[in-house]
């Protein structure tokens, strides 16, 4: 059966994956997203388009929605800790005004963008969702919070919540792939390098305690990340709030998504040693098996090279098109 459904942040690289995803199941989407960080030309033909901010939800969402996926939030673990303030009201306070909209319309289901960075350093591999959340940047932190907030919703209020706790998302789905500006990300990163728009690849600490010393990360690819937000959809619950990791329980290090990239498009990848990162810890791969019981879902993209080639792909159709 269709439903309607509004997409915050919709502009930007999952939101608008999963826009698309929601589309191609015949479902009506309206997209909400003030353009601070996504694009106008990710927005998916067929989806209503709302230019605004999270904040004032209120002035477009009503009665005949019948849930909210929030994508729309800060994401830079670095300007986080630069810059907190925007992160609580971005983050903060624009999921509170989000909320106290969908209580007023009668909105009582959410889809929430959540984060791996809310556990912080991990006290175990696989994370599961009952390990500690001990956030190392305000990001994290803020993400921790609306995720707490929205406990509180369901047990109060009833409202039916599922949040995803994306690990590394890669890859790209047709049109749709990863754009930041800075871009922070290690696969695009190392495909600018492939692209020649950067000289080499910065490989931080080579010293880990993993198989060769470099850090090791679960890479998801954003097609099997947005199956995952209409599963959630399904599997939400009046007065639960149920939170699932989204990773493929495998991780790669930074020198396979290296060798990954030079073998995918052919190119050398030149890398300069650089010292650790503060806050980086060895081995970041979540354990999925909440998201494989409650969701029905477990990822069918997790092969690294195909991820690569992918995002390959969009990387040099925004370099011909850009």
């Amino acid at each position: 059966m269709s439903g309607k459904y509004l997409v915050t942040g919709g502009a930007g690289y999952v939101g608008s994956v999963v826009a698309t995803h929601l589309l191609e199941a015949g479902h009506e989407v309206t997209v909400l997203d003030d353009l601070s960080t996504g694009f106008r030309e990710a927005v998916p033909a067929g989806a209503e388009f709302v230019e605004g901010r999270v904040h004032d939800a209120a002035k477009w969402l009503d009665p005949s929605y019948d849930a909210v996926l929030h994508f729309a939030a800060s994401s830079q673990v670095g300007e986080s800790v630069a810059k907190p303030e925007k992160y609580w009201d971005n983050n903060v306070g624009g999921s509170m005004a989000l909320l106290a909209a969908m209580r007023t319309a009668g909105v009582r289901k959410l889809v929430f963008s959540s984060t791996a960075a809310t556990y912080g350093e991990p006290v175990s591999t696989p994370i599961t969702e009952t390990d500690p959340t001990v956030p190392t940047s305000p990001y994290g932190a803020t993400k921790l919070a609306v995720d707490h907030m929205i406990g509180g919703e369901c047990v109060a209020h009833g409202l039916a919540a599922v949040s995803l706790r994306y690990f590394n998302v890669a890859g790209a789905y047709g049109s749709y792939g990863e754009r930041h500006d800075p871009e922070s990300h290690l696969i695009p990163l190392v495909l600018q390098v492939a692209l020649g728009a950067r000289e080499s690849i910065a490989v931080y600490g080579d010293d880990y305690p993993t198989p060769d010393g470099t850090c090791v990360r679960d890479y998801i690819h954003v097609a099997d990340l947005a199956d995952a937000h209409l599963l959630a959809l399904d599997a939400a619950v009046a007065g639960e709030h149920l939170v699932c990791n989204l990773g493929n329980g495998s991780g790669f290090s930074v020198r396979e998504v290296i060798e990954t990239v030079r073998t995918v498009t052919g190119h050398p990848v030149p890398e300069v040693a650089a010292p650790r990162r503060a806050g980086d810890p060895a081995v970041l791969v979540a354990s999925a098996a909440t998201a494989r019981e409650r969701l029905g879902w477990t990822p069918s993209r997790a092969d690294l090279a195909g991820i690569v080639a992918d995002a390959w792909a969009f990387a040099r159709r925004e370099e011909t098109h850009g």
